[in-house]
């Protein structure tokens, strides 16, 4: 029994011995056909493996992965991952495993064919694939799992098939692009088993519109007349489709992605039964749909209407809901309907002529006027006194020149015959702000920077972090460098892996300029860690930053070179504080404060550093002359170079420059003199360039400078003189109207309007462009602008008003964009501010339109005036505007025509309505 048993112990070691060496081996030839990317020979040792086989091998394979991680991009990793991919999927056995490994970030771009992943996973239990395959679907559509195999393994599986947006995304390439296997879209649609599953699911999946949208072409190759005809056909249920279709519709979202699902609705060409039954969707999308959803259901009410299949009282609840749009067409084709109606159906004047009557508190001017003129055609027709009462109080919303017609045709009161009291309304205007104290602590530094480098920062928040990171290396340079090391070590200049071949300082030494915050903080950490040398701070700081050859030159200069100084001296001579930090938000420094701290450099014999220095004369506070007077004979008695500098700025006359004016194609661009104050030899050079002539078109036109955020600084440089900065700033910001250019050019609006110091002809003609920007948002800073300088008593409205003419005259800006624009403003109840400069605008353009028919600037007159008569009407304004009769003694009653004589009758008025 003993002899029995241990020859039994021994020929199972031996037998385990013998399976654990062929496993290793197996498993070695598996990996090293792996690494040569022999996919074939994977599948077939993996056919050859047991399930406990397969297992045995995947921590080798897992190894494999990790290592051709560092390789990232190398021949040897795009070599071995599609074999990789495969021999991975197969030696493990938990579905959520299988699924992450399919769908890994790392074998993305480089993955085992379809084919070859379900001849490897095919033996599993169903079960198990319907697992894996439904994970796979939930996966975000951008993981790029192939359709191919998702459909392979459900087929495989026999499950219900996945209705999430990354299979339906693959179901829709697959279906579009499978022109190899022949026939149409339509075709390949009625042999999918799924049709149904998946159709369905299209309306439910947000976003999944607009590629279908994409994916819609005309014709037999189409999905929305595919989809129609299979519907025709029975293969999907007729009444869920136009069902999901229409609730689709009515869930709405973005108009490219709703146009595919109109145009399905178009192609399933409903039955009059089909649309009747659906009266409550059809006004909910009339009120609240998108303009081209809103007009096909305005249009199936009004077929409705006229064949008399909806009530009145139904027609005159959706007209409610249609007067309330902004479109002024679904207006007017509103107004038409209801004239169709009342014709055919004079019975209904009762219920739909109140419904009108809503009409006359539209801003359209002319759409009050249609609506006045279809209840004067019908009124005749209402009976109930009470109706009648109705129309006549709904009347006082009309316009005054309107509603004193109302009087006789409707019996309204007549407007009170008193003087307008307008009451202009503007913003408060913006107050200084002081900056807070430094950082007191480096862990207070540490956070500041790392919250600055996250997500930018305003020029308050910059200058105090700045001041305080140069407070703490002068204090204590270990202990900052110990709270900054977790900020250093998401840099990409700290990281070895990211900046292989490129060294920190060289990226640097060949790369001066500092285009954003973040880039001047990188330089000044990587500084701190010693990963620029000495001698490239030393010759930036001796040579200075290379010209740029661009308008921003002069403005990006001062900022680089107090960087480049900063970073010199925290590796030199760390200095105990920065002499340039503003006192207020906006970059002023009052004059007391830069005494203070010359005082304290004079007492710690601290070297002063010249460009911080020059950066603290541009910046202090002269307005005051008692005040600067006082604090020049403090600097004075210093007794110091600086405080003999300090003393003479502060006593001496600011020299304004000469503005010449420069045409250029269809622009009106300025140009500036020299700057006498800003050339002495009290500044460094960098500086001086502030004071340079600025002559349009004299340097390139690209440059590196696009950002907003070192825009935001320049106006720090010299706060109190914002004109040098919009004179440099003109041909940027005037893209936004003439080139129809978005970004940051028009964001600098709201800080030129509130930058100290008077705005002068260049600040006028930048808001000029914003005020006629090709995109919205760009006009809304625009107009956030006008209303701030309005407020602070800096506009110069004949002067502003005067540019827009000139502007519009030559095409430069377009009169509907800025009619978009000032309506805007005067909608904020700055009425007579927009009067002041439209007064100046429309002489200009009426001027052309009397001599001629036929003007570019004549387009869009017709809003511009119906925002002045308004702003006329509510102001009370009187008094004559040249070549505005000529206008309004045209025939016809064009826009242009009945907006003129509105706007006269509201000039002549001898009173107006409240």
């Amino acid at each position: 029994m003993t002899t029995t048993t241990a020859t039994t112990t021994a020929t199972a070691t031996a037998t385990a011995t013998a399976t654990a060496t062929a496993t290793a081996e197996a498993t070695t030839l598996l990996v090293e056909a792996v690494r040569a990317g022999r996919t074939a020979e994977v599948v077939s040792l993996l056919d050859g493996m047991t399930d406990a086989e397969r297992r045995t091998c995947f921590p080798r394979l897992k190894a494999v992965r990790q290592e051709l991680r560092a390789l990232r991009w190398s021949a040897e990793s795009r070599r071995a991952h599609p074999a990789l991919h495969a021999a991975g999927a197969a030696c493990q056995t938990g579905a959520a495993a299988v699924a992450d490994w399919l769908a890994a970030v790392d074998m993305r771009w480089s993955q085992a064919s379809p084919a070859v992943l379900l001849h490897v996973l095919g033996d599993r239990d169903p079960a198990w694939l319907a697992d894996v395959v439904h994970r796979l679907a939930r996966r975000p559509s951008g993981s790029n799992v192939s359709y191919e195999l998702m459909a392979g393994l459900v087929r495989l599986a026999g499950c219900p098939v996945p209705t999430t947006e990354a299979y339906l995304r693959g179901w829709l390439n697959d279906v579009s692009g499978g022109w190899q296997r022949g026939g149409t879209v339509c075709d390949r649609l009625r042999r999918d088993p799924h049709l149904a599953e998946l159709v369905a699911a299209l309306f439910r999946t947000e976003g999944i519109g607009a590629q279908l949208g994409w994916l819609s072409a005309d014709g037999p190759d189409g999905w929305t007349g595919a989809l129609a005809r299979l519907t025709a056909e029975g293969a999907l249920d007729r009444r869920a489709m136009v069902d999901a279709c229409v609730a689709r519709l009515l869930r709405g979202g973005a108009p490219a992605e709703l146009r595919v699902f109109l145009r399905l609705l178009h192609d399933l060409a409903l039955t009059p039964e089909e649309e009747r039954l659906r009266t409550a969707d059809w006004t909910a999308l009339a009120s609240d749909g998108v303009p081209t959803v809103a007009s096909h259901a305005q249009s199936v009410l009004g077929t409705l209407a006229l064949a008399g299949e909806l009530a009145p009282r139904r027609l005159a609840e959706a007209t409610d809901a249609v007067l309330f749009r902004t479109e002024k067409k679904l207006v007017r084709a509103q107004l038409v309907l209801l004239g169709k109606v009342l014709a055919r159906d004079p019975a209904a004047a009762g219920d739909l002529l109140p419904a009108a009557a809503g009409a006359f508190g539209h801003e359209d001017s002319d759409v009050q006027e249609r609506a006045l003129k279809l209840v004067e055609r019908h009124v005749g027709k209402v009976t109930d006194p009470d109706v009648r009462e109705e129309l006549a109080g709904a009347a006082e919303q009309l316009i005054p020149a309107l509603r004193s017609r109302a009087v006789h045709t409707l019996g309204a009161t007549p407007p009170e015959a008193r003087p307008v009291v307008h009451e202009e309304v503007l913003p408060p205007p913006p107050l200084p702000v002081r900056l807070t104290p430094a950082p007191a602590t480096a862990v207070e530094v540490a956070e500041e920077i790392s919250a600055l480098l996250a997500s930018g920062s305003d020029v308050a928040a910059f200058e105090r972090t700045l001041d305080g990171l140069v407070r703490q290396a002068h204090r204590d340079r270990e202990a900052l460098l110990e709270a900054l090391a977790p900020v250093v070590a998401r840099r990409w200049w700290a990281d070895p892996e990211l900046r292989q071949g490129h060294p920190s300082d060289g990226f640097f030494a060949r790369r001066h300029e500092l285009f954003d915050s973040t880039r001047a903080f990188d330089l000044l950490l990587a500084t701190l860690y010693g990963e620029v040398r000495t001698d490239t701070l030393h010759r930036v700081v001796r040579e200075g930053v290379p010209n740029s050859g661009c308008a921003h030159n002069s403005l990006a200069r001062p900022f680089e070179a107090r960087m480049w100084e900063a970073a010199h001296r925290l590796r030199t001579d760390p200095q105990p504080f920065l002499l340039a930090t503003p006192t207020w938000d906006t970059g002023l420094l009052e004059a007391d404060e830069l005494v203070d701290r010359l005082d304290a450099c004079r007492r710690a014999g601290s070297r002063v550093a010249p460009v911080d220095f020059g950066q603290a004369l541009l910046r202090v506070r002269r307005d005051d002359r008692t005040a600067a007077v006082a604090a020049a004979e403090r600097a004075a008695a210093l007794g110091t170079e600086e405080g003999e500098r300090l003393a003479r700025l502060l006593t001496a006359e600011r020299t304004a420059p000469s503005v010449t004016r420069r045409t250029a194609d269809t622009r009106i661009l300025v140009e500036l003199g020299e700057v006498p104050d800003l050339q002495g030899e009290e500044f460094p050079a960098a500086l001086r360039l502030l004071g340079c002539p600025v002559i349009p078109y004299s340097d390139r036109w690209y440059c590196g400078h696009w950002s907003d955020g070192i825009r935001r600084h320049w106006f720090a440089v010299v706060p109190d003189r914002p004109e040098l900065v919009a004179a440099r700033l003109l041909r940027d910001v005037s893209g936004v109207a003439v080139d129809d250019q978005r970004g940051a050019a028009a964001a600098v609006l709201p800080r030129l309007a509130e930058a100290d110091g008077e705005a002068g002809e260049a600040a006028h003609l930048c808001l000029a462009y914003g005020l006629g920007a090709r995109h919205g948002e760009d006009r809304l800073a625009a107009v956030d602008a006008l209303l701030v300088l309005a407020a602070r008593g800096r506009l110069d409205a004949d002067r502003l008003g005067a540019d827009l003419g000139q502007l519009v005259r030559r095409g430069a800006v377009k009169a509907a964009r800025l009619a978009d624009a000032v309506r805007t403003a005067a909608a904020t109840g700055a009425n007579a501010t927009v009067w002041a400069v439209l007064r100046q605008v429309l002489p200009v353009l009426l001027a052309d339109l009397a001599t001629s028919a036929r003007t570019a600037s004549a387009r869009g007159l017709g809003e511009l005036l119906a925002v002045a008569a308004e702003c006329a009407e509510r102001t009370g304004a009187r008094g004559g505007l040249p070549h505005l009769s000529s206008v309004a003694d045209r025939r016809g009653g064009s826009r242009l025509v009945t907006q003129a004589r509105r706007l006269r009758a509201a000039l002549a008025a001898d009173s107006a309505a409240a």
